[in-house]
């Protein structure tokens, strides 16, 4: 994984970034309680079990913090400043599943400093998550 920061200027379409995480249960219980949302689907194996997903989740959005994880620290990187995100959940993420993220560029505007992002988290050969991203990308020109 390449930390840092990638400028405007050499943002390329088709350039991608991505990392690797599996999905631990403490992973689950943290965003649990950093984001209150304790639904039992998440947290509750009794409860899990009982559901159209025969077992517990992870958190739609903890995935999607990934996603983040990667246009903040890799693409563009430091200083980028997230305009919006549109997403869709295909298919759940379980504890111990091993996520990948992957952030490719698709279109740049360069005197605005936008750039649009396909966004997509896999567990194994399944899209788990897709969707875009526009984000203010850092510039090497002073404002």
């Amino acid at each position: 994984m390449t930390r840092g920061t990638v400028y405007i200027e050499d943002i390329e379409v088709g350039m991608m970034r991505s990392l690797r995480k599996e999905i631990t249960d403490q992973d689950i219980q943290q965003f649990a309680e950093v984001s209150t949302d304790r639904n039992p689907v998440h947290l509750d194996d009794d409860y899990a079990n009982a559901t159209m997903f025969k077992g517990r989740i992870a958190h739609g959005m903890l995935t999607a913090g990934l996603i983040s994880a990667v246009i903040g620290e890799q693409l563009p990187g430091h200083g980028t400043v997230y305009l919006g995100q549109n997403l869709k959940f295909l298919a759940p993420v379980r504890p111990r599943d091993v996520v990948t993220v992957e952030v490719t560029a698709t279109a740049i505007d360069l005197p605005r400093r936008r750039v649009t992002l396909e966004t997509r988290a896999i567990v194994g050969d399944t899209v788990v998550v897709k969707g875009e991203a526009l984000v203010l990308a850092p510039s090497r020109k002073s404002d």
